[in-house]
């Protein structure tokens, strides 16, 4: 019982977080750095643009294989110290986790967020939540993926969602403890 009253405490909490941070973002400042989610190249092709049009660093998490990422950004012009190519991320939950404090303790205040339109509903709530909890603002851009659109469903967004906010609230991947309590029942 004790369980179940603190989860739903946490879960009441984060909501209201989360609905804080959606509603009422932090004031804009300049952008300082552009973040992409990997998952298509176009998205690295347009933060490479985009950074070069606004000398901004990149960081690339979970892109394209290394070589191929270092020869699109070669050819926007950028410098390899202008961009950091991170493959710890296997999720859009990851994509923000594994890198947040890194941008945090940079002094990044502000994010280009780079992916999908047909990601980008998911990308932003769950990087407003993670991100946002860091103090970090995000700015969408979003490319345009044509006739290879999916919409993602509410279930889809609402639960990876609700991943952020137990990450948040617990330092834990909701995901991975179902993972694991489902394969302890099956030994």
């Amino acid at each position: 019982m004790k369980r179940r009253l603190l989860l739903l405490t946490l879960l009441a909490a984060g909501s209201l977080w989360l609905g804080r941070s959606l509603l009422a973002p932090a004031a804009a400042s300049p952008p300082q750095l552009i973040l992409v989610l990997g998952g298509d190249v176009k998205r690295e092709k347009a933060a490479g643009r985009l950074a070069a049009q606004y000398s901004l660093p990149v960081v690339v998490s979970g892109g394209s294989n290394p070589e191929y990422a270092r020869w699109l950004f070669d050819q926007e012009g950028l410098r390899q110290q202008q961009y950091r190519l991170d493959y710890r991320a296997h999720d859009t939950l990851t994509n923000f986790t594994t890198v947040v404090d890194d941008l945090r303790r940079s002094g990044i205040r502000h994010v280009l967020l780079v992916t999908s339109s047909d990601h980008m509903d998911r990308a932003l709530l769950v990087g407003r939540v993670v991100a946002g909890s860091r103090g970090i603002q995000l700015t969408p851009v979003a490319v345009p993926c044509g006739d290879h659109c999916f919409p993602e469903s509410l279930p889809k967004r609402w639960g990876d969602g609700l991943r952020a906010v137990v990450w948040v609230l617990s330092g834990r991947d909701l995901k991975n403890w179902a993972q694991a309590r489902l394969a302890q029942g099956r030994d």
